[in-house]
């Protein structure tokens, strides 16, 4: 079971990125998933939750109206679009899998990809 997540990059303030997360190894389409990042000398932070159950969503605060998760189940991928970047957004970004049902606890996801990174420059 394997996360591999992509789509980061440098981009200026206002642009827009896609982040994908592809799984292999088992289907995932039932699975909750959920981005989270972490900025330099920060706590982890959670980002965006999807159901594996009936696809409702979660956003923080800080992105919500800016970024949607998503997720395409024939393609076990999982997308996170990022809109009207800001620099407070740069972070490495990772996404999760968890055997619960719906939780925003880090601890609980036990399946992370590598990260990919994002950086907004002002």
């Amino acid at each position: 079971v394997q996360l591999q997540a992509s789509g980061g990059g440098l981009v200026q303030a206002g642009d827009s990125l896609r982040l994908s997360c592809a799984a292999s190894g088992r289907t995932f389409s039932s699975t909750t998933m959920a981005w989270f990042r972490r900025a330099p000398g920060k706590e982890r932070e959670l980002v965006a939750i999807i159901s594996g159950s009936d696809g409702s969503t979660y956003h923080a605060d800080s992105v919500k109206g800016r970024f949607t998760i998503s997720r395409d189940s024939a393609k076990n991928t999982v997308y996170l679009q990022m809109n009207s970047l800001k620099a407070e957004d740069t972070a490495v970004y990772y996404c999760a899998a968890t055997r619960y049902s719906w939780t925003g606890d880090s601890t609980r996801y036990g399946t992370w990809g590598q990260g990919t990174q994002v950086t907004v420059s002002s």
